[in-house]
């Protein structure tokens, strides 16, 4: 016996690449404040500067906020949607969490912040990963790679910075 493939056809087509090998969204923005600030601007005032209008599952006048270990919205009229549970929670240093406004989370990504003392302020690193299980994968990392640059834009104002940073993302 040769080989106990052999009988297989050399020309087998290559499935195409999984979506596990989609690069994460990374966006890193720098605001003007010391650490422990930045993260709670980000994590305890994030009603004040979410662009709930557009990045938000019942839009302008709902309001968002972080609650024990769930990222939370809810509309002027008491419906809340969760956005996802907070799997670590490391202030004023960093959290994670699995990431799902909108749906559920039978279907997550992962999202991790990272708050980093530089000369300038806080450097804030943004990773979002995870995109195997959307129904189309290419298409949700690029939806998120372009919502999460306005979405830190506003932080980085709201944080006093000038906002528009080249360094929002990749």
């Amino acid at each position: 016996m040769d080989n106990l493939f052999s009988h297989l056809d050399d020309a087998v087509p290559v499935p195409p690449e999984p979506a596990e090998s989609l690069e994460p969204v990374v966006c890193t923005v720098t605001v003007p404040v010391p650490v422990a600030q930045a993260f709670a601007g980000f994590t305890d005032h994030t009603h004040l500067w979410w662009p709930l209008e557009s990045h938000g599952v019942f839009g302008a006048g709902s309001y968002v906020e972080f609650e024990e270990n769930l990222i939370m919205e809810t509309a002027d009229d008491g419906r809340t949607a969760v956005w996802g549970t907070i799997d670590d929670w490391q202030p004023p240093l960093s959290f994670h969490a699995s990431w799902y406004p909108g749906t559920t989370a039978l279907w997550s990504t992962e999202l991790r912040l990272a708050f980093k003392a530089i000369p300038e302020g806080t450097e804030v690193r943004l990773v979002h990963d995870g995109w195997e299980g959307a129904e189309d994968p290419a298409a949700t990392r690029a939806s998120y790679a372009a919502g999460w640059r306005g979405v830190l834009d506003r932080f980085v104002r709201f944080m006093g910075g000038n906002g528009n940073d080249d360094s929002a993302g990749k």
